[in-house]
């Protein structure tokens, strides 16, 4: 049964942790626990896109370190920061450093959810779009370098029987190197084709 959403959860307070677990995981959404910063970031390259909820005051790691370190691995995860009474001047500073929102506690659980439903809402067609823009990057990285030049010959607007001039080879083994193409970058036609070079940022001016 799909979920509103993955939500991973980062504190050193246990109590905090489980009740923040069974609060938004009785919301529909698929919770994570984590109970340092430091096993948040350890996890994240292999984590599916989330919204994080951050305490800000932690051990090792607190909650302006770990945002100082995903801005520097440009992760496009909202972040909400969980502050306590007074922390006003952290909260802001983690906004300067991409937080989407703060909550200072204690805080109403409905402004809660209602954050991360925001948060993941406005994020994911970003975090999506970049994905989708890596992926391409790795089918380009399973060309040739044969298999390259046809790629940028075509999508120059090339004939085949130009390419093959170009490179002299006949057009038969050009029409192979093509449908080698179409198939490792996953195009069905040609226009799919210069638009997944666009986004791979190969299609020369």
């Amino acid at each position: 049964m799909p979920t509103r959403g993955k939500v991973y959860v980062v504190d050193d307070d246990e109590a905090m942790r489980h009740s923040l677990e069974f609060l938004l995981g009785s919301a529909d959404f698929d919770v994570t626990l984590f109970d340092s910063a430091q096993a948040f970031l350890d996890a994240l390259s292999a984590l599916e896109f989330g919204c994080v909820v951050s305490d800000v005051r932690m051990p090792g790691i607190d909650g302006i370190e770990m945002l100082r370190r995903l801005k520097a691995q440009h992760c496009r995860f909202p972040v909400i920061i969980m502050t306590g009474h007074g922390d006003v001047p952290l909260a802001v500073e983690a906004m300067k450093l991409g937080a989407v929102d703060f909550l200072e506690k204690p805080f109403d659980d409905n402004l809660l959810m209602s954050m991360v439903e925001s948060g993941l809402r406005r994020a994911e067609p970003e975090a999506r779009n970049e994905a989708l823009t890596r992926e391409v990057a790795v089918r380009v990285e399973s060309l040739s370098p044969r298999e390259r030049q046809v790629m940028d010959g075509l999508v120059a607007g090339l004939s085949n029987k130009a390419i093959a001039r170009e490179y002299d080879i006949s057009p038969r083994t050009i029409e192979v190197y093509r449908a080698n193409v179409m198939t490792k970058m996953q195009a069905g036609s040609l226009s799919e084709l210069v638009r997944l070079a666009m986004r791979a940022g190969t299609l020369k001016d």
